[in-house]
This record gives C-alpha cells, sequence and structure tokens, in this order.
C-alpha cells in the first residue's frame, strides 16, 4: 500500500492506479452527505465499515463518482448527490397535490417554492386528506415509492362515522369488492370507537384512487376526517400541519434502501399512485 499523504488525502507517487482514478475522494464524499466529519469517515474506512457498489473499501485512496457509485456505511445506503433534495411536508386539507392547480385552488407551490431546487410531490393526497407527504428531485427513488408494485405501505388514521366492530376489522384484512376490483388491507387496527365515530388506523400499498376512503365506505364507515401518517419508512411524528422538514441521514438511508433493492424487480401492471 503506498505512503499516505495526511495533509492533503492524497497518496504518494507510486499509489497503485486504482487508487488515484478520477472523481472525489471517498471520506470527503462521505463527509459531504453529512454522515461524518472527514476523520470520522476516514476511520470508518480504515476499519471496513464502508462499501462502494457493494465491495468493501479499507483503503484511503479510493476515488469515486458521486453520480454513478453507490455507497453505504455500515450496510447504510448514503446519498453522495450532492444536487438531490429530500423533503417531508405534513400537507394540510384544502391543499391541492399539484405544484399547479388549473382551477386556482391552494396548491403545493407554496411549499416547494422556499427550495432552490424544482421538487416535486411523490404520489398524491386528495384535497381533503392531510398528512405526510414526500418532495423530491430524485426521479428514480419517486418512481419506486409511488409505484405499487414495489410493496411501499402506507399508514392513515381515519375517522369514521360509525362504531366500527371487530367483524369489520375483519373484513377489511379480508377484503372487499370495489367497482375496480377486490382489495384488502396489510393490517388494520381499531384504535377507538364510542358515541358514533371511530378511529382505525390502516396500512396498505395499493396506488389506486381514494382507496382508503372506498374501502371504509364499501363497510359502511365513511371517513370523516383522514390523515397519512407515514410513508414507508417515514413517520409524521410531531411535525406540525403546514411545516416541512428535510430528512434525516438515517431515513434517507432506509429510503435509497428500498430504492437499490428495487432495482431490476419486476413490476406488476398496476397503475401508479393515485389520490389517496
Amino acid at each position: 500500500m503506498p505512503d499516505w499523504d495526511a495533509a492533503d488525502g492524497t497518496a504518494t507517487a507510486g499509489a497503485a492506479p486504482s487508487l488515484q482514478a478520477d472523481g472525489e475522494r471517498l471520506q470527503k464524499v462521505i463527509a459531504a452527505a453529512g454522515v461524518a466529519s472527514r476523520r470520522v469517515a476516514e476511520n470508518l474506512i480504515v476499519e471496513g465499515r464502508v462499501t462502494v457498489n457493494g465491495e468493501v473499501v479499507d483503503a484511503l485512496g479510493r476515488r469515486v463518482d458521486p453520480q454513478t457509485d453507490e455507497i453505504a456505511v455500515d450496510g447504510v445506503p448514503v446519498q453522495i448527490d450532492t444536487s438531490r433534495r429530500y423533503v417531508l411536508l405534513n400537507k394540510p386539507t384544502g391543499i391541492v397535490s399539484s405544484l399547479q392547480d388549473e382551477r386556482g385552488r391552494r396548491d403545493l407551490s407554496e411549499f416547494v417554492d422556499r427550495y432552490e431546487e424544482r421538487l416535486f410531490n411523490v404520489g398524491r393526497l386528495d384535497t381533503e386528506t392531510s398528512g405526510l407527504l414526500v418532495l423530491t428531485n430524485d426521479g428514480d427513488l419517486a418512481h419506486v415509492l409511488a409505484h405499487p408494485s414495489f410493496g411501499v405501505t402506507k399508514t392513515y388514521i381515519a375517522k369514521v362515522r360509525g362504531n366500527v366492530n371487530p367483524a369489520t376489522v375483519q373484513r377489511l384484512l379480508d377484503g372487499v369488492e370495489l367497482e375496480d376490483g377486490p382489495i384488502a388491507a396489510d393490517k388494520v387496527r381499531l384504535l377507538e370507537s364510542s358515541r358514533g365515530e371511530s378511529l382505525v388506523e390502516i396500512t396498505l400499498h395499493s396506488g389506486r384512487n381514494r382507496i382508503v376512503r372506498r374501502m371504509l365506505d364499501e363497510v359502511d364507515h365513511p371517513v370523516l376526517e383522514l390523515v397519512r401518517r407515514s410513508f414507508g419508512p417515514l413517520h409524521l411524528g410531531s411535525l406540525p400541519i403546514g411545516k416541512t422538514r428535510e430528512l434525516s441521514t438515517v431515513e434517507l438511508g432506509k429510503l435509497l434502501r428500498i430504492a437499490r433493492e428495487a432495482k431490476g424487480s419486476p413490476q406488476v401492471a398496476e397503475g401508479e399512485e393515485s389520490s389517496d
């Protein structure tokens, strides 16, 4: 292994060609991604905790291409393309899931205009549904998250009319017949039921139009309020309505893992995600 010049982070003369390739130094890229400081990143590399395109790298001279190489630390993917942005929005009711509404209604432009990058929404929530919506400029990741064939689940809390009983919960799990075909929830949990109203937590991965509302209509419990609380590994948490925040490196790593595992996966014929 060639001598390492700690002053400028480059290999001295005689270094192996693989350590002098074009691109940026691996530890610098990891630091720029916000994973760790450059010094800590160097330690991670030496300890063999970093992979590039699936191969462990333990030499500090490695250079990478942020546009094409896939880096992971402790098995968690790292987004090294700093031009990508990922934002979580707690969408209020009354907002159309569009960047420009032709009818002049309030839309997502008021949330994305504050960012330098041109962001778009991943999937849609209907106007009267609030909750978690992802905004990004990463088209590949957006496709994986939105397409139902990849099985990314979404969890909603629905306030419905009527007292839901265990038999109704089981019916939602077994599946109901809608005009566009049968559909079953992945998970259903009755949170509360009293005074003619109930709170139901429902998880599913379907992308059909207004699917949660239509399922609950079919079991005679029309939705009064609907909130999306989670989307894949992302959770709304305590983010106030109408506010945004950028994803943490841990959250982003989980999303990137889903996207990378989806590469080459066959897709079913079901359409892209529509309004929930």
